[in-house]
């Protein structure tokens, strides 16, 4: 007996040591999926594959439906994804906008066939899974009257303003009808990639994959913003209609494009559950044909009495389910990696592969990204890889084959020099990527010459992005000095009726011959160096000449000019390419000199300043240099340090926050009176 007592609670204790490990995994795996959909649904900046944040879900589901004792309120399994933002207005839906529940398999498919069948016979719907992000629109007789994320299901943010700049978006119905229905805002895989090129150009953050793309560009508060975005709409559902009956939702789909919507394209009508899995099938194999990106296929009861038969639970319908498709991986050869130089300098690895059939196309190239990725891997010229396409669109190395290594293989090491234009390859501390110094490298020609015509450089207005590349494609330049060569009847071509735009923009690179030295050096594009250290620079060096020939010691002598910075100056002023860059710019007429004149006036000193809005007087640029010349600093963002808030008309979140802490607000008069 006292033997099987002691069985007994050993059994105990090792059941309660299981039950301690489940409950710390649970908790880990809770904090994790909270975490990651945060940065999904709220900060539209995912960190992980949407399979492997499916494959933690779905670990999380199994171990809280064997332990339901152990399910945490806080899970992801117990709300909807997504939350408002406080700078929207919040809209509760009329009707929830659920989640679908993710199954991956067929088996599972049949598993949903048979408890729809508890219920009832029916048809099936099966669709493209847009990947997006949602959103209703409510249309009253007929018009436009709100736009609405999803939000968490039954809270959106109120996106009107947004959703109207969308050209695929009807503004007024083919009939008087009073309507809510949902759909998928989307970016085509062409115009993601479009716009992920313009954003490395002008330098800023790139998008991790287009629903991310298209859910920043739909929640902006500045809607000239999401209007310069290509979004794109797919509507999928009727949440609201009155004054008319549905039976079936493939007539819903129908009567929806004949108001003039934008349907979901793939769309088909099935008989029974074989049918519907072919349907999916279909769809995994059209799926990189498509020119938006899909995250699966959906499939929904067609019959819509029946649907309400079957209801939904708090988070999920009953009548529906989403199938995501398992990533394909293949393994070949990695026969060479070769060297691309982007437009920002940025040289990159790629890897050449052995053709091979993966997800419906031909891989022969994908990136390798940098050096610690290929280190990573442990990749060696010659070994037998394995690939994946990344989210269906991006193929991509994940591993290596090293029981298939013959001893043939060679070693890959990153080049010293530009493969283009030959300049020093530097690679900061920190940065994983390798960049070509070289400013006149023909790569790099689209960048810089739009960065040095930016606002922060010379200020060339006019000389934006798509004129740069219609200037490059059409050869009328090959090098940023080509700027100044430039004649009426070369711009006039680009535009019909292009007379008066070149005449503007002819102008406009006269004038900027005449810009501070700041201005020339922030143009250059020397890493580390903006407009802060370009105008320090220009006050201590007063000419061009004097700062080419400064010494790295002489050269952190000034505050605001480290080692790192006075290294990077030494560098670009000693290459060849800027030298032969700049003596063009002095036979072109470029002023080199500083034209700021020394003032012992510093009212403002100790003084910190954050503009906001449109002054009338002055553009932001000049007066930030008026605070500055009397000593004073000016921020990007209010805080408890900043002192003034100057406003001018059709100022924004910078002006509540400043009257929220109470800061000083000062108008453009105000403003006119200090610095008499």
């Amino acid at each position: 007996m006292d033997q099987l007592n002691i069985f007994n609670d050993e059994v105990k204790d090792t059941k309660e040591h299981n039950k301690e490990e489940i409950k710390k995994e649970i908790k880990d795996l809770v904090e994790k999926l909270n975490y990651y959909s945060h940065l999904y649904y709220d900060e539209d900046n995912p960190q992980i594959s949407d399979y492997e944040y499916d494959m933690m879900n779905n670990r999380l589901k199994a171990l809280e439906k064997e332990n339901p004792e152990l399910i945490l309120s806080n899970s992801p399994t117990q709300h909807v994804g997504g939350h408002v933002k406080s700078d929207f207005e919040k809209v509760t839906h009329e009707v929830p906008l659920q989640s679908l529940q993710d199954v991956f398999d067929f088996e599972s498919i049949y598993e949903f066939d048979k408890r729809v069948h508890e219920n009832g016979d029916t048809n099936y719907c099966v669709e493209t899974k847009i990947d997006g992000l949602s959103c209703a629109l409510k249309y009253e007789k007929g018009i436009l009257v709100q736009g609405a994320t999803r939000g968490d299901g039954n809270v959106g943010e109120d996106v009107t303003a947004n959703v109207l700049t969308i050209k695929s978006i009807p503004h007024k119905l083919k009939e008087p009808i009073d309507i809510t229905v949902r759909g998928e805002v989307f970016l085509s895989s062409k115009d993601f990639e479009k716009l992920n090129e313009e954003r490395e150009i002008t330098g800023e953050k790139l998008f991790a994959n287009a629903r991310n793309a298209a859910a920043g560009s739909l929640r902006q508060l500045d809607s000239k913003i999401t209007a310069s975005r290509p979004l794109d709409i797919y509507i999928f559902n009727v949440q609201k209609v009155d004054n008319k009956k549905f039976y079936s939702h493939f007539e819903e789909l129908e009567f929806l494009a004949s108001l003039g919507f934008n349907v979901v394209p793939f769309r088909k009508l099935c008989k029974n559950i074989d049918e519907a899995i072919d349907a999916i099938k279909e769809i995994g194999e059209k799926r990189d044909q498509l020119s938006f990106g899909i995250d699966g296929a959906v499939i929904k009861v067609d019959d819509l009495e029946l649907r309400e038969k079957m209801g939904v639970t708090f988070k999920f319908p009953r009548w529906a389910v989403a199938y995501k498709y398992p990533p394909e991986q293949k393994e070949t050869l990695l026969k060479e990696i070769s060297l691309e130089v982007g437009r920002t300098g940025v040289i990159t690895p790629v890897a050449i592969l052995e053709p091979v059939r993966l997800a419906g196309s031909t891989i022969s190239k994908t990136t390798l990204h940098n050096e610690d990725f290929i280190k990573e891997k442990g990749l060696m010229i010659g070994d037998r890889v394995i690939i994946q396409k990344q989210g269906d669109v991006i193929p991509e190395v994940i591993g290596v084959n090293k029981e298939k290594r013959t001893g043939n293989e060679k070693e890959f090491s990153m080049p010293s020099t530009c493969p283009v234009c030959g300049a020093p390859a530097i690679r900061e501390e920190g940065e994983a990527a390798l960049r070509c110094t070289g400013i006149e490298c023909p790569a790099k020609l689209l960048q810089n010459i739009y960065h040095f015509a930016s606002k922060e450089g010379m200020n060339i207005e006019g000389l934006g992005i798509k004129i740069v590349e219609q200037l490059i494609d059409n050869n009328l330049i090959s090098n940023i000095a080509d700027i100044y060569d430039l004649k009426l009847e070369d711009i006039k071509q680009l535009k019909k009726e292009g007379t008066k735009f070149a005449q503007n923009l002819v102008n406009s690179i006269e004038i900027s011959k005449n810009s501070d030295l700041s201005n020339l050096i922030c143009s250059f594009g020397i890493r580390h160096v903006g407009k802060k250290q370009a105008k320090i620079l220009a006050k201590k060096y007063k000419t061009l000449d004097n700062l080419i020939n400064a010494s790295i010691e002489d050269l952190t002598s000034k505050d605001g000019i480290g080692d790192i910075i006075a290294q990077s100056i030494f560098d670009f002023f000693n290459d060849p390419q800027s030298l032969d860059l700049i003596e063009r710019l002095k036979k072109a007429g470029v002023n080199m000199n500083s034209l700021v004149e020394e003032s012992d006036d510093n009212r403002f000193e100790g003084k910190r300043f954050v503009l906001t809005g449109t002054l009338q007087k002055y553009s932001r640029e000049q007066a930030q240099y008026i605070i500055e010349s009397f000593g004073g600093k000016t921020s990007s963002s209010v805080s408890n340090k900043t002192d003034y808030v100057l406003a001018g008309e059709d100022a924004g979140s910078k002006l509540t926050k400043a009257q929220e802490l109470g800061i000083a607000i000062i108008s453009e008069e105000d403003f006119l009176k200090m610095i008499e």
